[in-house]
């Protein structure tokens, strides 16, 4: 499989594929394709895999697309402005992923829920109780909110970050929830009363624009509706 990102605020990843080979995708995330792409609806692994989807905010079913009779192509875009970044998924090598944001990948990489061992750090860490994680052997591609920046942490190594905005991180990398100090400033220093805090070894994806601070800035502006 080859591919290439395109695009910048609404970018788009071009996949090229050999024959008979496949790549999964949630459904609705095929932007186009050549006539020889031929579609699958699957659980991927079962009903209890399509039930986990569900849980870290992924549709239960996703279609499968394989090129059939020579090379075949295939597009997938975002639904949301951002990036598309394409990660090497191997032993060793998992991701740990915002939930909403997987966009697709080849066969061979496995999808499944990811809980936090620490039950504040899902309560209110941003994304919600459940991430998901990326494992198996292959390339896969996710789509961030915003610009995505990337830190290094060496072992032991702390970011503090805001609510929403980490976007995915290393396996290796630890992630917890602290209060912010002082009562002053958790109920009127407007940053909420929690930040995420992550632990490496390891690589950390951080979003500038989260959808949902996106969603909160624009409601202000909104019409409300009068009965």
């Amino acid at each position: 499989m080859r591919y290439e990102i395109q695009g910048d605020t609404l970018p788009v990843v071009v996949c090229t594929l050999a024959s008979g080979e496949s790549m999964v995708t949630e459904r609705g995330s095929m932007s186009w394709m050549s006539p020889n792409m031929q579609m699958e609806t699957t659980t991927g692994g079962g009903i209890g895999r399509a039930l986990g989807r569900m849980f870290a905010g992924e549709a239960m079913f996703r279609n499968r697309y394989t090129a059939k009779g020579g090379e075949g192509m295939i597009a997938f875009g975002s639904c949301f402005p951002g990036s598309i970044r394409a990660f090497e998924i191997g032993p060793g090598k998992e991701l740990i992923l915002q939930k909403g944001g997987y966009l697709a990948s080849e066969e061979t990489i496995e999808t499944s829920v990811f809980f936090q061992k620490k039950f504040a750090a899902g309560m209110f860490g941003g994304e919600g109780f459940v991430l998901q994680k990326l494992s198996g052997r292959g390339i896969a591609f996710a789509e961030f909110d915003g610009h995505v920046m990337e830190y290094d942490l060496a072992a032991g190594q702390s970011l503090v970050v805001d609510t929403g905005s980490l976007a995915a991180m290393d396996a290796t990398c630890q992630m917890e929830v602290r209060a912010v100090p002082g009562v002053k400033n958790a109920l009127f220093g407007g940053e909420g009363l929690f930040n995420t805090v992550v632990t490496g070894p390891g690589r950390v994806y951080l979003q500038t624009m989260p959808a949902s601070a996106l969603a909160a800035a624009l409601k202000r502006y909104l019409p409300t509706s009068s009965k």
